[in-house]
């Protein structure tokens, strides 16, 4: 919902500066409009669209980042859950219970990240939660191992639960996105000085107002783009759960 708010600010403002310089036209002395003037003023806003360019292309190319780190930690989170299953699965009878535990929690939390509320998702890190983390660590070190082997599947199960959440505290440190706030806005600030000098030089018609219409939800579209991938556990372009979901159909077998 913010995003969408924001999108819809910057979509009013850049195409609202259309307008206002299509405005400005007709109440400007003609002087202020000539061929030297026009120059000058395209020039500037030339080198306004140039940064701005390379601004919003390297934010769309961060934030892209981001979305496929996050999506990266999470998958690398379910091949490591079901390694972690394998090996208490191996370790014996006596592992059983930490089995459960182990796909009872994983599932909750999957349902928790699967609903995209930020209030749950806020949760996820919760001094609460990271101490039944914490106390599952201490469980599986607790066990007593009779022979090499299960002091081996001990080990490699104390390696891995390690490996499962550190993916899962990476993936919730991108849960409020990483592009400061004051950088989109200045990029916004810019876009509604180059449309306020396209609209300067434009002609009054309807097909002028057709394709500015367009381009300023282009432009703003492409800054709503950028925050949500930016936050890819929340909003319309979410990360995918399904490979954590059929992680957890294959546990416990």
């Amino acid at each position: 919902m913010a995003h969408l708010l924001i999108f819809l600010l910057i979509f009013a403002g850049v195409f609202g500066c259309a307008l206002l310089g299509m405005y400005a036209r007709t109440r400007l002395p003609d002087h202020h409009l000539d061929d030297d003037s026009s120059s000058s003023i395209k020039l500037a806003a030339g080198l306004i669209a140039t940064i701005a360019a390379l601004v919003l292309g390297l934010l769309i190319s961060s934030a892209k980042t981001a979305y496929d780190s996050v999506n990266g930690d999470l998958q690398r989170n379910a091949v490591n859950i079901l390694r972690l299953d394998r090996a208490l699965g191996q370790y014996g009878p006596e592992a059983k219970p930490l089995r459960d535990v182990l796909k009872r929690s994983y599932s909750n939390w999957v349902d928790r990240l699967a609903s995209g509320d930020r209030k749950w998702i806020a949760q996820l890190d919760s001094p609460q939660i990271l101490s039944h983390l914490s106390e599952f660590q201490r469980r599986i070190a607790a066990l007593t191992p009779t022979t090499p082997a299960q002091k081996q599947l001990q080990e490699r199960a104390l390696d891995i639960s390690d490996d499962v959440f550190t993916a899962r505290w990476l993936a919730l440190m991108q849960k409020n996105g990483s592009i400061p706030m004051t950088l989109l806005l200045v990029l916004a600030a810019w876009l509604c000085v180059i449309f306020g000098t396209f609209g300067l030089f434009a002609p009054r018609n309807h097909t002028v107002l057709f394709f500015f219409l367009v381009c300023a939800l282009s432009a703003s579209g492409a800054i709503f783009v950028i925050l949500e991938m930016d936050t890819p556990l929340t909003g319309v372009l979410r990360v995918s759960v399904e490979p954590m979901r059929e992680a957890i159909s294959q546990m416990g077998q």
